[in-house]
């Protein structure tokens, strides 16, 4: 079997599981007289203001026929109203007091339940849920995710452990995204070793960054010289992507760099980790050179890149 066929019955099995976890396919939701789908519709006219029927359509991505049979339903049950737009071509609609007070109860009882579901887990195990369902949303394009997603984060030092987790996910992510082989795993973990046996404190530094208690990016600034640092090992996790945190991680190197002394960041990357370059050339680094290898299962151009402070 295809991997991509091994991935799809995965996404397939979990969509089974989930489903069936939250009743999705009860005719009736949480105990309620409507059912999942018609929620859907109340909690949008609930949360929107002033909405058209198409407007919901696409939100949630019904069936024309079936939202406009619900519609009608709720109408008929005076749990909505309907007014004629500005152009007088759009109608709008809007819950009724009845509407509102028929869904207050089943908008509590549903965020009961999700709680009433979470609460055995332990908190890192809801931390990392939450992060999943955050990945898979905006993995497959929602973007309302990319705006739940704009938390803080914070930065520090490393802690018992985090060595560790950066080769884990060095290996796993570069594995996944760019096919490198075992060998860069073994690169980041003989770096990781080298540059703790020669640790200065006053001309190393180490940040880890974590969000929502979960480790997702690192980044290393090393004496290469007296005068040059090295930027090594810049790493975002897929969950925090988009919320600026590779910027602000060689933001970090950068400043530190200059109240160490250095005069110069330098820096080893691939030609193909494109996000990762757009971050150095932001930052005003710029490429002094390039060489062909083969170092990690697949022929690429490592680049060198500089900043002078």
């Amino acid at each position: 079997m295809r991997p991509i066929d091994q991935r799809a019955d995965a996404v397939r099995a979990f969509n089974r599981f989930y489903t069936r976890r939250i009743g999705a396919l009860d005719d009736a939701h949480l105990g309620s007289e409507f059912s999942l789908g018609e929620m859907r519709i109340l909690y949008e006219l609930s949360h929107g203001d002033s909405l058209t029927a198409s407007a919901i359509g696409e939100t949630l991505g019904l069936d024309r026929g079936y939202l406009s049979r619900t519609l009608r339903s709720f109408k008929k049950r005076g749990l909505i109203a309907t007014e004629r737009g500005t152009d007088r071509r759009t109608t709008l609609l809007q819950l009724t007091p009845a509407g509102h007070k028929a869904f207050a109860p089943l908008e509590r009882r549903a965020r009961e339940a999700v709680v009433h579901m979470l609460e055995p887990l332990p908190a890192a195990v809801q931390q990392r849920l939450v992060a999943s369902m955050d990945a898979i949303r905006s993995a497959l394009g929602d973007p309302v995710a990319k705006l739940d997603r704009a938390e803080p984060f914070v930065l520090r030092a490393p802690r018992p452990g985090d060595l560790g987790w950066i080769v884990h996910r060095h290996g796993v992510l570069y594995a996944e995204e760019f096919d490198y082989d075992e060998r860069f795993e073994a690169l980041v973990a003989k770096v990781v070793a080298g540059l703790v046996e020669k640790w200065d404190a006053a001309r190393d530094r180490c940040w880890i960054a974590e969000r929502n208690g979960e480790i997702v990016g690192s980044i290393f600034v090393v004496a290469a010289s007296k005068r040059v640092a090295k930027l090594r090992l810049l790493l975002v996790e897929p969950t925090a992507r988009g919320l600026g945190l590779g910027r602000r991680l060689v933001d970090e190197v950068i400043r530190f760099s200059k109240r160490a002394g250095y005069k110069r960041i330098e820096l080893w990357t691939q030609s193909e980790l494109k996000a990762a370059r757009k971050i150095y050339k932001a930052a005003d680094f710029h490429l002094v050179g390039e060489e062909q290898h083969s170092l990690f299962g697949k022929p690429l151009t490592a680049e060198t890149w500089a900043l002078d402070l």
